[in-house]
């Protein structure tokens, strides 16, 4: 479904990305795990059209992708930002309701709001709400949120468990399971290693640019280096 081949990205004299490639197949879920710097967020900001790449291709549904945020969305991906970026002087409706901007369905974007706020209960009692007035976690749905009402074929998430509480995180990734099986297909960046590799189909491992391991995410996690590396526990 997208297919990442040889990318090179550049921050000026910074290679950020040295030949990365990357598949991902229909209605899985794919985790990119590494360290704080590695090229993670850069890799789905790519993607999304933000950033140009100085050599490489992305292949969605087996068209080049034009590296160009409006005509990627368009396409059916959208980017859940690291950090919400909510629109913190806009109520919970309204911050939902620009994610559905570039549609014209407008039975079809009601249906997807009753969808979101059945996901997102806490959404649906805070809909008059000021978007700023929220808590993390509740920003953190609020963006996930209205990242669905693209209704995208394909979520990019980044860091969504990034400054919560625990008992938050894990109502995140529950959510993200539950994102799944509506049949969205989902490519994750996570620093939370475990969380992630828990709920992944498979996962790649980025350091310093480079994917430096790869393979079903069991595997990964059972990997004694990535263990210790990543997921607090040391290699015997």
């Amino acid at each position: 479904m997208l297919k990442i081949n040889n990318l090179h990205v550049y921050y000026g004299g910074i290679h950020a990305l040295k030949g990365v490639s990357v598949s991902v197949n229909p209605g899985e879920i794919v985790t990119i795990i590494g360290s704080n710097g590695a090229g993670k967020s850069t890799l789905l900001n790519t993607i999304s059209g933000f950033i140009k790449p100085k050599e490489g291709e992305i292949i969605y549904k087996g068209e080049k992708l034009i590296q160009n945020p409006y005509r990627v969305v368009k396409k059916g991906i959208c980017q859940v930002p690291e950090g919400r970026l909510v629109f913190v002087n806009l109520t919970v409706r309204d911050n939902l309701m620009l994610g559905a901007y570039l549609r014209k369905d407008k039975k079809g974007i009601l249906e997807d709001l009753e969808k979101v706020y059945s996901i997102f209960p806490r959404l649906k009692e805070r809909e008059k709400q000021i978007g700023g007035t929220l808590s993390g976690g509740e920003q953190q749905m609020l963006a996930m949120g209205r990242g669905l009402m693209s209704n995208p074929e394909i979520i990019l998430l980044d860091e969504p468990s990034l400054g919560l509480a625990p008992m938050i995180v894990q109502r995140i990734f529950d959510i993200i399971l539950d994102i799944k099986e509506m049949g969205k297909t989902i490519l994750l960046v996570e620093q939370n290693a475990y969380k992630a590799l828990s709920i992944a189909d498979r996962a790649y491992v980025l350091e310093q640019g480079k994917i430096v391991l790869q393979g079903e995410a069991k595997e990964i996690a059972s990997n004694s280096k990535i263990q210790e590396a990543y997921l607090g526990k040391k290699s015997i």
